[in-house]
């Protein structure tokens, strides 16, 4: 495995409504090639109705809007990288709450939305997270979680590891999937900030996703990033939606992801099996339309359905939510809404 401290980039962003009325989850990223910078902000809604998405819209555009202030600096934005990062939380979280303010239907639903925010510098990658959506490292076919779980799920967990619960009953408590942290205007109860970098690799796959993509075993989406590990991020984004599609889950919720393959310019490109080169050489399956934009990404307000990959200066998307008939919102919930 190559180490090396001038990586660059390959990223894309896919959303998909799954079999949810309407889509909850936001997501945007900026990834510049050749720039060996970048970042993606998610957040998954929760309230309802109208509030649901208008919470990760609101997340993600104050989000983005600060960390994209920034980005011009990189060496005056990573050393301040964790205080930023509070702040850019902090301030989504004032403007959610001012918008409740004036929406009180809204505040009795439960307006809020989850944050994860990956930033990253070359090799080393940080990230502010509130809430159960989660970002791993995939590496040498190992999944890793690197964030906390701020939801009912890893406190039944801890009962479990401490002998005070049996498995079986954590994994089906009605509960599991609530959240116990979550931007909504009020104090923020948990917050995890990497000030620290984790250091990152030729090779590595990172993956910030919502908890819809969890309908998926972390066994499941190993599999998945094993089997594309030499593709393109777009790719591989494409196999994670193929694999959801697959699994038809009747309650499947609202699924949105970034995937972002640090490389190394300098690397020799991998040399796949027989079986693989073949199939790299077919376009890979892709739900119902694609666009490609000679263009740098969009403004921050993140698109209802897309997905982006940045390779040199073009943005190639593909929409993703056509592929499963909407239903009512039923199943996990967050703090008594669904998201």
């Amino acid at each position: 495995m190559l180490h090396s401290a001038e990586l660059e980039y390959d990223a894309a962003t896919a959303i998909s409504q799954g079999r949810r009325a309407r889509q909850e989850d936001a997501v945007a990223a900026d990834f510049l090639a050749g720039s060996g910078t970048g970042f993606a902000v998610l957040a998954d809604g929760m309230g309802g109705h109208a509030a649901g998405d208008v919470a990760a819209r609101i997340v993600v555009t104050e989000v983005f809007a600060e960390l994209k202030l920034r980005a011009g600096d990189p060496e005056q934005l990573e050393p301040a990288i964790g205080e930023i990062l509070h702040g850019a939380a902090d301030g989504a979280n004032a403007c959610l709450g001012e918008y409740a303010s004036h929406q009180p239907q809204l505040q009795a639903r439960g307006m809020g939305a989850t944050l994860l925010a990956p930033v990253l510098f070359r090799d080393r990658l940080y990230w502010i997270s509130v809430g159960d959506s989660p970002l791993y490292l995939f590496r040498d076919g190992a999944l890793i979680r690197l964030n906390a779980d701020h939801s009912m799920a890893a406190e039944l967990e801890k009962l479990v590891a401490r002998g005070r619960m049996d498995a079986t009953e954590a994994a089906t408590h009605p509960d599991r999937h609530c959240v116990t942290s979550v931007l909504t205007g009020a104090d923020i109860p948990q917050i995890d900030c990497r000030s620290a970098p984790v250091r990152l690799q030729h090779g590595d796959i990172v993956l910030a996703a919502s908890d819809g993509l969890l309908f998926l075993t972390e066994e499941e989406i190993a599999e998945v990033l094993d089997a594309e590990c030499h593709s393109s991020s777009a790719r591989i984004g494409a196999a994670l939606m193929r694999r959801l599609k697959v699994l038809d889950a009747p309650e499947q919720d609202n699924a949105a992801f970034c995937v972002i393959k640090p490389f190394d310019p300098q690397a020799p490109l991998p040399v796949q099996p027989e079986s693989a080169a073949a199939n790299a050489a077919v376009p890979p399956q892709q739900p119902d339309t694609a666009q490609v934009q000679a263009a740098d990404p969009p403004p921050p307000e993140p698109s209802p359905a897309a997905a982006h990959q940045r390779t040199g200066r073009r943005v190639v998307t593909f929409m993703a939510t056509s592929s499963w008939r909407a239903a009512p919102e039923v199943g996990r919930s967050k703090t008594d809404a669904s998201a």
